[in-house]
């Protein structure tokens, strides 16, 4: 196992993965990574522009370059953007430099914690909640290639970043 590997959340969006990977981060002393936000800084734009003006397949391009950069660095937790799974690259890049964990809500919690955001360029459609469904539907099997899956539903953050602060440090010291 590597040393001081990597914390990977993976999941569909509005799961927390941003939310409980700041807490994971401060309680483990590491640095703390949200790729969607540093793929905005990076480029300059917000990922709904990104998405707007050169398209979905252009964003997953930046998102595989910027994913090639981190892995190179241990101690970090990283939160991904919901549709990392979908290439391969990806998903072997991640698994190479950390354990991933996979944060999971249902259709109807994922609506209500998102319902709201602008920022969403996927759910910007005449029925989000047919298309949260659809979305899921198409990545299940992608994020169930993770080393763990925490499902959310009814769990503070507070109580997600311990479960994952748990199992990671079950495996770091070879308990598991």
């Amino acid at each position: 196992m590597i040393k001081r590997p990597n914390i990977i959340l993976i999941g569909f969006m509005g799961t927390g993965k941003s939310t409980v990977g700041k807490l994971v981060s401060e309680k483990l002393r590491y640095i703390f990574i949200d790729i969607d936000e540093l793929i905005e800084k990076t480029v300059g734009m917000k990922i709904s522009e990104i998405f707007k003006r050169f398209g979905e397949a252009r964003f997953r391009d930046i998102e595989t370059e910027m994913i090639k950069l981190l892995i190179k660095k241990r101690g970090q937790v990283i939160s991904t953007g919901g549709g990392v799974v979908l290439r391969e690259e990806n998903m072997l890049n991640l698994k190479k430099s950390g354990i991933l964990f996979c944060l999971k809500a249902n259709e109807n919690t994922i609506f209500e914690r998102i319902k709201n955001c602008k920022n969403r360029p996927l759910i910007q459609v005449e029925n989000p909640q047919e298309r949260i469904k659809k979305l899921m539907d198409e990545r299940r099997p992608f994020y169930e290639q993770a080393d763990f899956v925490i499902d959310t539903n009814g769990l503070s953050p507070e109580e997600v970043a311990i479960t994952i602060i748990k199992k990671y440090e079950r495996i770091v010291n070879g308990k598991d």
